[in-house]
């Protein structure tokens, strides 16, 4: 593992969103490595996908098809793989992230939980397409990837 993915772009691998599945899927095939999904994964991105079926912007079937193909990523480890850290740790150092930068960044908990994340699993890149979150990653050392 070298890169860790944010909430919106892995959304972005299984539904069609505008500007940003195309670009996430260029991505995997330069970067041919399996990304990490963790528990706070799991709960983002099933909930994300779920509030689009909230906004009637997918179909059920949509979701499950979706929810499916994730996990089927994660049993051949083709672009998704389960990833295990210290969460004491991350959130302590999301917490210090937030307070060396959040007040000029602004990003949400979960947001700086992700970057932390990808500190404590020692990964050097960073892949979102939320603003905010590339600029506390960069804040953070990382490589912005997209």
């Amino acid at each position: 593992m070298k890169a860790y993915a944010d909430t919106s772009f892995i959304v972005s691998l299984y539904l069609p969103e505008p500007d940003r599945t195309d670009r996430a899927v260029r991505y995997m095939g330069r970067h041919r490595e399996a990304l990490p999904f963790t528990p706070q994964h799991r709960l983002e991105v099933r909930n994300a996908i779920r509030l689009l079926v909230w906004g009637k912007r997918i179909t059920t079937l949509d979701r499950s098809r979706a929810f499916r193909e994730i996990e089927m990523d994660l049993d051949s480890q083709d672009f998704l793989i389960h990833a295990a850290f210290n969460y004491t740790e991350a959130y302590r150092r999301a917490e210090a992230l937030g307070a060396a930068h959040n007040e000029k960044v602004g990003c949400r908990s979960a947001d700086l939980f992700h970057v932390a994340a990808a500190l404590e699993l020692g990964l050097d890149e960073f892949v979102t397409f939320d603003e905010k979150q590339k600029v506390l990653a960069r804040a953070a050392g990382l490589k912005v990837a997209i």
